[in-house]
């Protein structure tokens, strides 16, 4: 029996790796460059000469796109979306429930490389991005939660980052011991309160003059 060698193999169309590669690689540099809200998935199409239904095929919505463009390793409403549901006065607690186990799974591994690579300096676009999803995503997201009294929101919300980041650095970046062999339930039971001081309790008033 003769077999044809010249059948093609069942498998994705040719250019899709590349097709893929190339919104992605759009999607990186206009998210670094103008924010998430300030970018369409239409711009998205058209930088990387695409349909914008290919972009969708490929990614799901924007904030897929980001997730993937940020190696953030699920959609960032899967958060957002418990933390709406949330009670105000509940929040410091039930963040660092949902985001330390989720930089503890092998999904988070990604991540984790992007934030080493922005300390690193070596790729300033993922400092734009990051500094982006923090500043339109969570800050907008909570922070108009909180915005008590009016003003107080956003640097609420900035106390809250600067704490979780910090946890990052000790934890999975420095890998510090003993903070690095604790259990997630001891550091969230440990940060948590502080956590909603940041967001509901009273701030430090400046100095007048």
């Amino acid at each position: 029996m003769t077999i044809n060698s010249d059948r093609k193999r069942p498998g994705r169309p040719p250019g899709t790796s590349d097709t893929r590669d190339r919104i992605l690689a759009s999607a990186r540099e206009l998210f670094a460059r103008n924010g998430i809200h300030s970018t369409s998935i239409r711009a998205i199409a058209s930088a990387a000469g695409v349909d914008p239904a290919l972009v969708h095929h490929y990614f799901g919505t924007k904030n897929q796109l980001f997730a993937a463009a940020i190696h953030i390793p699920v959609d960032p409403m899967t958060v957002i979306g418990p933390l709406r549901e949330t009670p105000v006065e509940q929040i410091g607690y039930v963040l660092p429930s949902l985001l330390l186990p989720l930089w503890e799974s092998e999904l988070g591994q990604g991540f984790m490389a992007t934030l080493r690579s922005v300390l690193s300096g070596t790729d300033v676009s993922d400092a734009s991005m990051i500094r982006s999803f923090l500043q339109e995503v969570i800050t907008t997201e909570v922070g108009s939660r909180v915005d008590d009294p009016p003003g107080s929101g956003r640097v609420r919300v900035q106390f809250v980052i600067s704490q979780m980041v910090g946890v990052v650095m000790a934890r999975y970046i420095l890998a510090l011991e003993p903070f690095a062999s604790l259990s997630v339930p001891q550091i969230v039971d440990t940060i948590a309160p502080n956590l909603q001081r940041y967001l509901t309790g009273e701030l430090p008033q400046p100095a007048e003059d």
